[in-house]
């Protein structure tokens, strides 16, 4: 059993060294909550379970804690995807829900499987989703100073189970003050991908992911037989022509994990079947 989750890059947010070890904790107990959930769960629930987690704690953009847009609204993004089944689902840009991954997993068992916008707000109305503020005082206060972010606040979980299956989950609640509308990586196969060889979540600046098309070439490139160390150095060096941001985790169905980022620091935590570690 392997997992690997990330809370986005440290820059997103407040770098004091509070802040820092606030950050370790977190992701040090949902890993610990996450590795006991999987002894009893597949890679999609765990992966479901660990991300919802993340969207609960107000320190990373995702569900409770995300970042504001030009219009003052909260719109959240979040996918799983099977590596098994090979299927997607998603919702971009969705509003007043306190777990997009939970909605995003309701649509797995539609034929339409990616909502955007007034749709998968209205889907997770339907399917009884409580209305729900994700707004923090921190978050207003850095959009009523019309704090410009990075972008790179995302948190994800990428999980091996005991029957070798993959899953990767991803949730952005974007990059902050941006044009509503636009749409993230997150909910996309170039932030979110698995088979049944390999699983990533990324996180970083989506259009800079989106270019890349990071997930989708980690993966294709660890089934077309590269070590996963490998498929992440071809990968990454192809981001070096424009400056892209970025950072992902993965797990290979041999248990390889591996994380890296293009600039420094991936906020995340793994277990890699012995023991834990988290980002210094």
């Amino acid at each position: 059993m392997r997992i690997l989750i990330h809370g986005g890059f440290f820059s997103e947010s407040s770098q004091s060294n509070e802040t820092k070890l606030l950050k370790q904790k977190a992701l040090l107990d949902i890993l610990e909550k996450s590795k006991v959930y999987l002894k009893n769960n597949n890679a999609v629930s765990t992966s479901i379970f660990a991300t919802s987690l993340l969207e609960d704690n107000p320190l990373f953009n995702a569900g409770i804690g995300s970042q504001i847009q030009q219009d003052g609204k909260i719109r959240m993004s979040a996918a799983i995807m099977d590596g098994t089944s090979h299927k997607f689902s998603g919702v971009i840009n969705i509003e007043n829900v306190q777990n997009p991954i939970f909605v995003a997993q309701k649509l797995m068992r539609e034929d339409d499987r990616v909502l955007g916008g007034e749709g998968a707000t209205k889907y997770a109305s339907k399917e009884g989703f409580p209305l729900f503020s994700t707004e923090t005082k921190e978050r207003k206060i850095e959009y009523l100073t019309k704090k410009e972010n990075l972008g790179t606040g995302t948190v994800g979980c990428v999980v091996l189970d005991q029957n070798g299956k993959l899953a990767a989950a991803t949730s952005t609640g974007g990059k902050g003050f941006e044009i509503p509308g636009r749409v993230s990586d997150s909910a996309t196969i170039a932030g979110n991908y698995a088979n049944e060889h390999c699983a990533v979540s990324c996180t970083g600046v989506g259009e800079d992911i989106v270019s890349g098309g990071l997930a989708t070439k980690i993966v294709t490139r660890v089934t077309d037989g590269y070590a996963l160390k490998d498929a992440f150095k071809k990968t990454f060096e192809e981001l070096k022509p424009y400056d892209g941001f970025a950072g992902a985790i993965a797990v290979c169905k041999n248990g390889d994990v591996f994380f890296s980022e293009s600039h420094p620091k991936i906020v995340y935590a793994s277990f890699d079947g012995e023991s834990n570690t988290v980002f210094t």
